[in-house]
C-alpha cells in the first residue's frame, strides 16, 4: 500500500466508511492522471474498464480526496473543477493559457520570498497560498502573432 492510499484509508475509517474497490480503482486512475484532471475526464478514462463507476461516485470520492489532504479542487476560470494530487507534492504555482486552457506548474523562490517578506511587513501570518498567472502560452502567443 502506498502512502496515498494509506492516507486515504486512515481518513475513511476516521469517519466510519468503507474502503471500496470503486474508490480504490479511482484513487488509482486519479494517481495515474499526471495532470489536473476533472471528474468527467476521469470518468470517460475510466468506463471503459470499470464499467461499473458512475460519475456521481467519481464525484464522491474526489471529495474524500479533498477532505483527506490527499487532492486539492481547483479552479482556473474555464468553468471546470479540476482536481490536483497536492499530498507529497512540493508547493508550486500556475500560469494557465486562455486560449488552450493549458496549465504549466511553476515554482519560483523569488515569488515565495516576496510573498513572506510581504506578509512580514504587514504582520500576516500565510497558512497557505494560490497563484494562478493567466495570459497565452508560448504556441498560442505564436499563432497569435502569425494571425496578424
Amino acid at each position: 500500500m502506498n502512502k496515498e492510499e494509506e492516507l486515504l484509508k486512515s481518513h475513511i475509517s476516521r469517519h466510519n466508511l468503507k474502503v471500496t474497490k470503486e474508490r480504490s480503482a479511482v484513487l488509482r486512475a486519479f494517481l495515474a492522471s499526471e495532470r489536473h484532471i476533472t471528474a468527467e475526464e476521469l470518468y470517460r478514462k475510466m468506463k471503459d474498464e470499470n464499467s461499473s463507476i458512475g460519475l456521481a461516485t467519481i464525484y464522491r470520492t474526489l471529495n474524500l480526496f479533498c477532505e483527506s489532504g490527499l487532492a486539492e479542487q481547483r479552479q482556473f476560470g474555464d468553468g471546470q473543477a479540476r482536481y490536483e494530487l497536492v499530498y507529497n507534492v512540493s508547493h508550486h504555482d500556475h500560469l494557465i493559457c486562455q486560449e488552450c486552457k493549458r496549465i504549466i506548474e511553476f515554482q519560483n523562490e523569488e515569488i515565495e520570498a516576496l510573498q513572506e517578506k510581504v506578509a512580514k511587513k504587514n504582520h500576516f501570518k500565510i497558512f497557505s497560498h494560490k497563484l494562478e498567472l493567466y495570459g497565452l502560452c508560448s504556441d498560442c502567443s505564436k499563432v497569435q502573432a502569425e494571425t496578424k
